[in-house]
């Protein structure tokens, strides 16, 4: 079976990666699986650069198919913010709680009905000779004024899905690998694995 290298040191989205990527015929490795340590700046100015630029630095370092991604949320009210710099937005060494409250202390005072923001996920799947392919997904919702649910990871105990009625991280993970931006990329990205 070909391998395909999953290049996050995140649990929580390689857990996810796990389950969404179980339909293609690869045996899925992680970073420590294939004994790779080395770690990769996020230099590039959009979710794109980021993406592409992790997978063709650790596709040639293990001479696999490498799957990587980047993603984070986008809050309207907020221009845009945290965007690309989600997992540091309250600083380097913040926890998710931090995040998640200090994203909630900027939008102190902002009405519901204009608290929109989406999760955006670009994955880039790298060849170890550097041709790369993109694949975006996007899952629009609302933020809470506090944390609800104790699943998912990140930004998903303040991210509300109206249609569901519950936040990302009240959803099962199979309900949440149904309407996510990471599922909605994943499914692209299956699509031209499936054919590799």
């Amino acid at each position: 079976m070909r391998k395909l290298l999953l290049a996050t040191t995140n649990k929580g989205k390689a857990r996810e990666y796990h389950a969404l990527l179980k339909p293609i015929p690869f045996e899925i490795m992680t970073l420590s699986d294939a004994g790779i340590t080395t770690e990769v700046d996020e230099t590039g100015c959009s979710y794109e650069e980021n993406a592409a630029l992790k997978a063709t630095i650790f596709a040639k370092e293990s001479g696999l198919l490498t799957l990587a991604d980047d993603s984070g949320l986008e809050v309207d009210a907020l221009e845009g913010e945290p965007g690309i710099r989600s997992a540091r937005y309250a600083g380097e060494n913040a926890s998710e709680a931090d995040r998640n409250n200090f994203l909630l202390s900027k939008l102190k005072g902002i009405p519901e009905a204009k608290r929109s923001a989406r999760f955006l996920c670009v994955i880039a799947i790298a060849t170890p000779g550097g041709k790369v392919t993109l694949h975006k997904g996007e899952c629009p919702g609302f933020i809470t004024t506090s944390p609800r649910g104790e699943r998912g990871h990140g930004y998903d105990p303040v991210f509300y899905l109206p249609g569901l009625g519950k936040t990302m991280a009240e959803l099962t993970m199979e309900e949440k690998n149904k309407v996510s931006h990471r599922a909605r990329a994943t499914m692209k990205a299956c699509a031209l694995l499936m054919n590799q």
